[in-house]
């Protein structure tokens, strides 16, 4: 390997109430990939944005050097000039424009101030080809999944001459297999010469490209480790990040199986959905599930196997046209036609699109920990300010959300302690039951486990919680029983005992539902 193409010396960055970054050091050498982790609130996302000049320069200290030269940025696109571009965590896309439009938005194949639209067309359909996607490139972008949104962002980023490649959480929406094939990409890129920062929690990934990890904790640099040493195992970052050792990935649990001829808390039968666009096509396929109380029932399967499309269909009947079907809890019919109707049965969603769905980013922490139950801290129809605070406190303190003040906008959060004030605000409405979609994505290891101990807790308070997430060892760690789905249709259920990743695989790759369901 070359020299250094990177140095980030002594940075220092400072928000009002909070030191973000303290004396932190980074060397990236030429050709390579370098990883980057640590826990929520480390300053890792921070560090990027120091980097990229999303952090203009004079708002931070230290330096910079890249290739050689003393680098101030003033601004994003004065770093993508010097070949340095960031793939944010969040994802940055106008959701009416096509894939097209946002590929080259501000970076337009124009002759004489007119777009050539048959030029932007060709390069557009060669780069999402060039990340998996089959999409046209006139799609809008509103029409396709969070996780094709976040590989459209990958080929935004490949379309500018990029020698400094960032990828902040690249695959945390994405499933295992085009988590793959992003993967064999960042190596491929690599072989063309292009470094890259991958900023990830996911540790299995970081030992697949990775040749270099920097762990950060608490604003900090603490060590930079050679992946293919022999000493660097997952448990050595997991200590660095954390600052002990975590000797188990998940809360230990015993399997719960629900009282002899009980009810379900939920139960969904026959349930089918339309797609909102193509309505023709069915995105959920005649569905039928239970979870009981005190029971976390999973939900595998690959992108587009409709679990997402299942969950908010269910919960207010916010996606796509309802098709049949009915939902039952504790023993009784009920109607979840609006999002009210279902929060007023007990039924809480939380979505995976946190930015999107979940929260209200220019309110504060206070307001959104509560804005589910807003008549439990009201009088006569009145906020009480007061008690707002203290609920909120209460949830900084137990979901541990670093943030300066409960009145901090919630924008302003990293990824994960946005992430556990979804959470807080779902369990402060005090419901029957929890569905939870994709609830520790972009989480880093410790705090996952804190979590998975909030889950567990929840269900052993008699919630029944159904579980949707693309991390296998997360459903098998998790859950009681796990059903899976593909195109649209239950395809198999497999109790706790029986589970191993490559039984779920099987069923998560049918097309049609060929084995009886057990009930």
């Amino acid at each position: 390997m070359a020299g250094p193409v990177l140095e980030m010396r002594s940075i220092v960055k400072t928000f009002p109430g909070v030191t973000a970054l303290s004396d932190v050091t980074l060397s990236v050498r030429r050709g390579e990939v370098h990883a980057v982790c640590g826990e929520n609130g480390a300053g890792k996302s921070t560090l990027m944005k120091v980097l990229s000049g999303v952090h203009p320069h004079g708002s931070y200290g230290g330096d910079i050097l890249f290739e050689g030269e003393v680098c101030r940025f003033r601004d994003i696109r004065a770093s993508e000039r010097r070949g340095i571009v960031i793939i944010h965590q969040e994802l940055a896309l106008v959701p009416h424009l096509s894939l097209a439009e946002n590929l080259f938005l501000g970076n337009e194949h124009a002759r004489r101030g007119i777009v050539d639209w048959r030029e932007t067309l060709r390069h557009a359909t060669e780069l999402l080809r060039r990340v998996g996607l089959d999409e046209h490139p006139e799609t809008r972008v509103a029409d396709v999944g969070v996780g094709k949104q976040q590989l459209v962002e990958i080929a935004k980023a490949l379309s500018k001459r990029v020698r400094l490649l960032i990828l902040d959480e690249p695959t945390a929406a994405l499933n295992d297999e085009d988590s793959g094939k992003l993967l064999d990409l960042i190596l491929e890129l690599k072989n063309q010469g292009i470094t890259s920062i991958v900023i990830s929690h996911k540790l299995n990934e970081i030992r697949r490209v990775a040749d270099s990890v920097t762990i950060l904790r608490d604003g900090r640099s603490v060590e930079t480790l050679d992946v293919r040493a022999p000493e660097t195992t997952e448990e050595r970052i997991i200590a660095g990040m954390v600052g002990r050792d975590l000797d188990h990935r998940f809360p230990e649990r015993t399997p719960h199986r629900p009282e002899q001829g009980a009810a379900p808390a939920l139960e969904i039968r026959g349930w089918t959905v339309f797609h909102p666009i193509d309505q023709r096509r069915k995105v959920v396929d005649d569905v039928s599930l239970h979870v009981g109380r005190g029971e976390i029932v999973g939900i595998a399967g690959l992108m587009g196997a409709g679990r997402t499309e299942l969950a908010m269909s269910v919960f207010g009947r916010t996606y796509g046209r309802y098709g049949g079907g009915t939902v039952w809890k504790d023993g009784r019919r009920i109607r979840t036609r609006t999002v009210a109707e279902a929060i007023g049965h007990g039924i809480a969603y939380v979505t995976e699109d946190r930015k999107h769905y979940g929260l209200n980013l220019i309110d504060t922490v206070a307001r959104n920990v509560t804005l589910t139950a807003l008549d439990k801290v009201a009088h006569r129809g009145v906020v009480d300010e007061y008690r707002e605070r203290q609920v909120a406190e209460g949830f900084r303190t137990a979901m541990n959300i670093k943030a300066p003040t409960v009145f901090e906008p919630v924008g302003k959060l990293s990824g994960g302690n946005q992430q556990k004030v979804v959470l807080s605000k779902w369990i402060f409405a005090e419901p029957d039951v929890l569905i939870l979609d994709e609830p520790t994505r972009g989480i880093d290891v410790g705090a996952k486990y804190e979590i998975y101990t909030v889950v567990d807790q929840l269900a052993a308070q008699g919630k029944a919680v159904l579980l949707i997430s693309s991390e296998l060892p997360e459903l098998l760690g998790m859950c009681d029983r796990i059903y899976t789905m593909a195109a649209g249709r239950l395809t198999g259920e497999v109790p706790r005992a029986e589970a191993t990743q490559e039984a779920l695989m099987r069923r998560m790759t049918k097309d049609t539902q060929d084995e009886e369901v057990r009930r």
